[in-house]
């Protein structure tokens, strides 16, 4: 016979009772159900290059892109899809994109997390210039 006392039944009903609540807990960093926006999966033409000034960033939502321009000239872009939770990033402050989800914040120049509870940084993307228009997608 076991040590162990059998379930009873006011034990079952409290355990289905606190079940809601524990999903409750598990949805809380999901998106609510929409569905998660998608970074480029192919490249995408987003503006003029002169729209990114040296040592700047600028937020293209549409397309869920930052692009960052380092004072060389060169350029780097990143996915704005959250790493913590999948959210569309539509707030970029100076260089400091803001999640609306759950606060994260992320450097647009490195894409590095500079504000928890993202861990994980932005994804980076290819970009290049094709006839003065900046054009980012997956990376290579």
């Amino acid at each position: 016979m076991s040590a162990r006392p059998a379930a009873t039944r006011r034990t079952v009903l409290r355990g289905a009772a606190l079940a809601p609540v524990a999903g409750i807990g598990l949805t809380a960093c999901s998106t609510g159900g929409q569905a998660t926006p998608a970074e480029p999966t192919a490249p995408v033409a987003l503006g003029s290059e002169s729209e990114v000034p040296k040592g700047g960033a600028k937020l293209y939502r549409d397309a869920n892109v930052v692009v960052s321009r380092a004072q060389d000239g060169s350029l780097k872009a990143y996915s704005t899809i959250c790493t913590h939770a999948g959210c569309a990033i539509g707030k970029l402050s100076g260089t400091t994109l803001v999640c609306p989800c759950h606060g994260s914040r992320f450097d647009a120049v490195t894409g590095e997390v500079v504000q928890a509870p993202a861990t994980e940084p932005l994804h980076e993307l290819s970009v290049e210039v094709k006839n003065g228009r900046i054009v980012a997608g997956p990376a290579a």
